[in-house]
């Protein structure tokens, strides 16, 4: 578990985070959203006490960051952007070497190294030099030593760089099953991403917390409106375009199209306080069946967008 109260941190007049507060439950799998400079990667290096906050505190596993700096680090792995590696070591010295600044006994040592390269894919390059082995390989080191040792937490910064599409879906599924038995905390900007594998997340805008929930839980707290998208049975879109211009409760969001069999598809956006049945009476009185009426969803790009857009942090 993982808990920030009022974190700040300063680099000299510079405050690149602003007085933070979350919370990651244990056993979940959060991503931290953010546009550059939003203060995602200042608040991962605080959690793995590579930075003590300015102010605030923050608790991982029930040890504080700055009480208990090591007791942090030994329950934590951490996969930085770029991976700090030995370029001159071999993947499987490397590996070894990891396993015992960790402490692992010599009895677990081979197993826990053994099992990290079988779970990043890792057998085809573990003889060959750290230096000479492609990005994407070199990232799954990085994430083979991040998880040697069994951590109850991982932090992961833009885990998937560098990767390929086959192994982006490898690494993903293997942070799905880590996610399950561990706390996960990763930073991405790839959004799919984030909807594929996080189950909350926590979206960072100029050094503040804009929002915290799942997916569904930001877009019922910022839905400013309802969206539906209505089928009605028609002879054509323009038919319907024109008796929409007596529609007074909402705006058009998507004009009339026809999808064939008489059937007319087009988007509303409804006034507060206006609820669906306004529709079927606007209908009705227009002479119109509706053959099937949906509420749009709003995805996580939509909500990232309206939540980092500038000025709102300080809104």
């Amino acid at each position: 578990m993982i808990e920030a109260r009022d974190l700040v941190k300063r680099y000299g007049s510079f405050e690149a985070v602003r007085g933070v507060t979350f919370t990651v439950p244990e056993g979940q799998v959060v991503g931290l959203l953010g546009p550059n400079g939003a203060g995602k990667t200042t608040i991962m290096r605080i959690l793995t006490c590579y930075h003590f906050p300015s102010s605030g505190t923050a608790r991982v596993n029930a040890h504080d960051v700055r009480e208990e700096p090591l007791e942090v680090k030994k329950s934590v792995g951490y996969l930085p952007e770029n991976a700090p590696l030995y370029a001159d070591l071999k993947v499987l010295e490397y590996l070894r070497f990891i396993a015992r600044i960790r402490g692992l006994p010599p009895a677990a040592l081979r197993e826990r190294v053994e099992w990290s390269i079988a779970q990043c894919g890792l057998a085809p390059v573990v003889y060959r030099d750290i230096g000479r082995l492609s990005k994407g390989y070199r990232q799954r080191v990085g994430l083979a030593q991040a998880i040697l040792h069994d951590p109850r937490t991982l932090i992961m910064d833009e885990p998937t760089t560098g990767l390929d599409p086959g192994q982006i879906i490898e690494i993903r599924e293997l942070i799905r099953e880590l996610g399950r038995e561990k706390t996960v905390v990763l930073s991405t900007h790839i959004l799919q991403e984030v909807e594929s594998i996080c189950d909350e997340v926590i979206i960072l805008n100029n050094g503040l917390v804009a929002a915290q929930g799942t997916a569904g839980e930001l877009e019922r707290s910022l839905a400013s409106a309802v969206v539906l998208a209505v089928v009605v049975q028609a002879r054509s879109a323009g038919e319907v375009d024109r008796e929409l211009e007596s529609f007074e409760q909402g705006r058009v969001t998507r004009r009339p199209s026809d999808l064939g069999s008489g059937r007319v598809l087009f988007e509303l956006a409804l006034d507060t306080g206006v609820s669906e049945s306004a529709v079927f009476d606007w209908a009705v009185s227009r002479g119109l069946k509706i053959a099937g009426m949906t509420p749009k969803s709003s995805n996580l790009e939509e909500i990232f967008l309206k939540l980092t857009r500038p000025g709102q942090a300080d809104a």
